[in-house]
């Protein structure tokens, strides 16, 4: 860097401190690529539009066994652990539970040492940074790259163009199938960044695999210098900035287009380095199927297919009937939501003009499905347009997925049930065998191990720490719950993490006022009150409003009698952000801060009821929250969560689930046992099913039968939170979307008020258990014993034995030495010359 160390600042020590780190990892990055090379062995490709993958120094440090020794190293040279590492950012490359999903499944494949490649796109400004402004979201750019990166890797060497627009020129390949010429195109060159991804060993053998990122900023090829000449300076960017932003708004046609651009830019320039490892190890095309495999995390990359086809057809000279046969083989699709407005469809006129040769494949592979559909269901024109991939003018990303990959995947058993009984009903039909389930799993290492240190001591203590890379052993815990040693201990770690997360919000939490000015707000945790966690991406299916609701219960029973004693003490942690276009989820955030502020100022509540909405959700922030949370809310509408990660993390930290039977909690219900499952509430899968097939369900029943529950629906037009016009207006609009339709929508359509009582009640039994602090550990702790298969290296596990067919290449230790050897003699040789 430059600079002696004593005119370091915390941010070039912890720069020059990650370059010497990374030297050491070089090492084994290299003898990992080295060995699938050497093995040839068949490769997975894993395609995602997100990652969220945290700050990686401190994973790095604990995932190689070097953080007593780095802790001690910086103590002696007078520098604070933790001061250091929190200059790094978060990469701004993912949004929620998908990114996040996509970076615990790249550390599990390094962990388990399958042979591996991430592809993403290198985002210059994440999604945003979330400030409240007097509890109104506004985004901000998020300049997570503003200072040098010193985890990623500009290779020079790896760059490809990319072809959008044109005119499409027809001609043949020797198999006489139409393929196509491109003229008059735009040009994109993707240069390639590389992040390592270090897998756990507490021997030095450890794996790394590489997670290779897609920039347009670093080329003049991207910029249209005539067009900016001529005036038209936003035509003459547009392809410098495809990696600007994750999922630019698409309100707008300019939205629209840059995100085709960006789904078919990571596809196009992975699908060019797929083809170029290959080809290196191999002498043709002819053994492709047996050696690749490429997974499409949600529909993002579903172009893939499209790509593949085209490029096998065209460059490689497949006839169509094989670089089908290669395609179906060598891909596969996972699948992460049933909501339907969530279905990924693009206007046919839009993808036709920008990716013209690719459309023209998607028709035609429309044309020999839906003719196979009728030779198999003759004189059922309804199933053909149910499922014809093309349909009123839109492409249907999903169905395209489902056609021509091997096999699609749900992420729990529930939402796979749900997927082929509802959702995708005709395709699994059509294709029985193509479904399968893989449920979704986080990380121990750095949701456990690195996040709280405390608690994977207390684990490794009683049970070993075979657990770290086997969380199946983590069952063994249950014969610890109910000893009154082990329930003191965990007791107090909890309370330890509680402490750690108020002085972090006591050193970092800042709020703005209307006028963006910030101003110092005391945020000052309650250590005996319960930590009530709602921390996940804002959306009226995750029902924060249901959450909501309740609190301003509680608020009005305290009101009402304030001399009450006793009531536990309560506190309220929110986080998360809303999509910048999702109207009503920002109001959702407006009212938990009117809430909050109303709460937090009012002495006669204050001290048993507190809130807090912690701004700019990211995972550096949960690794502080989720060991501190106590109750987990889990609380989306029964059948619409896919799966969920943050009920996995909170459990493995000792939180207790208050849910409904949706996603990934039924399986994690069955795993820890009814009985150490207090807080299951809600409206099952079916009986929404029968309300909304019945058209039973009506909110304004509930709403007049239960006075607690309309007081608290009318405090949302009645000015007890509001302040301002604005406030009251929006709170106003969510009192009207639980009882009243508007067009296209029903009221209530999260049937929040038909959970709201049952809630209620859950909640009071939340309050009399934690009045019984040793019962509680008891049950957290059977609820972290029964985690085990929420691993995501069992997802992995399962992924490489029932899809990808992949197995486990260990580093080879000869070609480790070998490189290990060079770099001492580099070293050696440096030495040798100073003196």
């Amino acid at each position: 860097m430059g600079r002696v160390i004593n005119e370091a600042s915390d941010k070039e020590y912890y720069q020059a401190f990650c370059f010497a780190l990374r030297e050491e990892i070089m090492i084994n990055w290299l003898a990992t690529m080295q060995t699938f090379a050497k093995q040839n062995t068949r490769m997975l490709y894993y395609l995602s539009m997100e990652y969220l993958p945290g700050r990686f120094t401190g994973n790095n440090i604990t995932n190689i066994g070097a953080t007593d020794i780095v802790r001690k190293v910086m103590r002696h040279m007078g520098r604070d652990f933790d001061r250091v590492l929190s200059s790094e950012p978060d990469p701004g490359l993912g949004n929620g539970g998908l990114g996040r999903l996509a970076s615990c499944f790249l550390d599990s494949l390094a962990t388990q040492q399958y042979p591996a490649v991430g592809y993403g796109l290198r985002y210059q400004y994440g999604i945003f940074e979330q400030e409240l402004w007097d509890g109104i979201q506004l985004e901000r750019p998020d300049p997570w790259l503003l200072d040098e990166y010193p985890w990623e890797f500009r290779r020079d060497q790896r760059s490809y163009n990319v072809k959008f627009c044109g005119r499409p020129i027809r001609t043949a390949n020797t198999h006489s199938d139409e393929v196509y010429d491109i003229e008059d195109c735009e040009e994109v060159r993707a240069l390639a960044y590389d992040i390592p991804i270090i897998g756990y060993d507490c021997t030095p053998d450890f794996s790394v695999l590489t997670m290779r990122l897609w920039t347009t900023k670093e080329s003049p090829r991207n910029f249209g210098l005539q067009r900016y000449n001529a005036g038209h300076l936003d035509q003459a960017a547009e392809n410098i900035i495809l990696t600007d932003v994750l999922y630019p708004n698409d309100n707008h046609e300019t939205g629209k287009r840059i995100r085709l651009k960006q789904e078919f830019l990571l596809v196009s320039a992975s699908l060019q380095d797929i083809m170029r490892r290959h080809l290196i190890q191999n002498p043709d095309m002819s053994n492709f199927k047996e050696k690749i495999r490429i997974q499409s995390n949600d529909t993002h990359p579903a172009l893939v297919v499209v790509e593949l086809m085209r490029i096998l057809t065209k460059d490689y000279d497949f006839s169509w009937n094989q670089a089908w046969e290669t395609t179906q083989a060598c891909t596969s699709y996972t699948n992460h939501t049933i909501l339907a407005e969530a279905l990924e469809e693009w206007n046919v006129h839009r993808l036709s003009y920008i990716l013209p040769r690719q459309y023209n494949i998607i028709e035609r592979i429309n044309l020999k499905f839906c003719n196979k559909i009728r030779k198999q269901y003759p004189n059922d024109e309804d199933r053909v347009r149910r499922m014809t991939i093309i349909n009123d003018g839109q492409i249907k990303m999903a169905n395209l997925s489902i056609v021509a990959t091997h096999c699609i995947n749900g992420v729990s058993a529930l939402h796979t049930e749900l997927l082929q009984k509802t959702t995708f009903k005709d395709f699994a039909e059509m294709y029985p065998t193509k479904f399968t389930n893989v449920t979704n799993g986080v990380t121990p290492r750095r949701w456990l191990l690195h996040c709280n240190p405390r608690l994977s001591q207390f684990i490794s203590e009683r049970i070993g720490d075979q657990w770290i890379t086997n969380f199946d052993q983590i069952d063994q815990l249950q014969k610890f719950a109910s000893d009154p040693d082990s329930q003191r201990e965990f007791l107090k770690i909890k309370r330890q993490n509680k402490e750690a997360l108020r002085r972090y919000l006591l050193e970092n939490y800042q709020e703005h006022d209307f006028k963006g000015k910030l101003i110092k707000v005391k945020i000052d945790l309650h250590l005996d009150a319960l930590f009530d966690c709602h921390i996940k991406r804002i959306h009226e299916y995750k029902r924060q409003l249901l959450s909501a609701l309740h609190l301003i219960m509680l608020y009005f029973e305290i009101v009402d009698n304030p001399q009450e004693t006793t009531r536990i003490q309560r506190t309220f942690i929110y986080a998360g952000k809303a999509a910048p276009g999702y109207h009503i989820a920002k109001n959702i955030i407006r009212l938990i801060n009117c809430i909050a502020r109303t709460i937090n100022n009012d002495p006669d509540v204050k001290e048993k009821l507190q809130v807090v909405f912690i701004p700019n959700y990211n995972v550096s922030k949960a690794e502080f929250i989720m060991p501190a949370a106590e109750l987990s809310e889990q609380i989306s509408t029964a059948g619409l969560e896919a799966s969920g990660t943050g009920n996995m993390k909170f459990s493995m930290n000792g939180a207790l689930t208050i849910g409904t039977d949706d996603g990934a909690n039924v399986e994690m219900r069955k795993t820890v046992g009814d009985q150490w499952w207090p807080f299951l509430f809600g409206a099952s899968v079916q009986e929404i099913e029968q309300m909304q097939t019945n058209q039973s369900y009506n909110a304004w029943d509930i709403y007049s039968k239960y006075p607690h529950i309309r007081r608290a629906v009318d405090s949302l037009r009645d000015r007890t939170f509001s302040k301002y016009d604005a406030e009251h207006q929006a709170l106003t609009e969510l009192y009207h979307s639980l009882l009243e339709s508007s067009p296209g929508r029903l009221p209530d359509p999260y049937f929040i008020l038909q959970d709201l009582i049952d809630y209620y009640e859950t909640q009071k039994k939340v309050e009399e258990l934690y009045k019984i602090p040793e019962k509680w550990a008891e049950y957290a702790i059977h609820n972290i014993a029964g985690m085990g298969q929420f691993s995501s290296d069992n997802s992995i596990h399962k992924y490489a034995r029932e899809i990808w067919d992949i197995t486990p290449c260990a580093v080879n230790k000869e070609l480790l030495e070998h490189i290990r050897s060079e770099f001492r003699a580099h070293d050696q040789c440096r030495i040798i010359g100073h003196h």
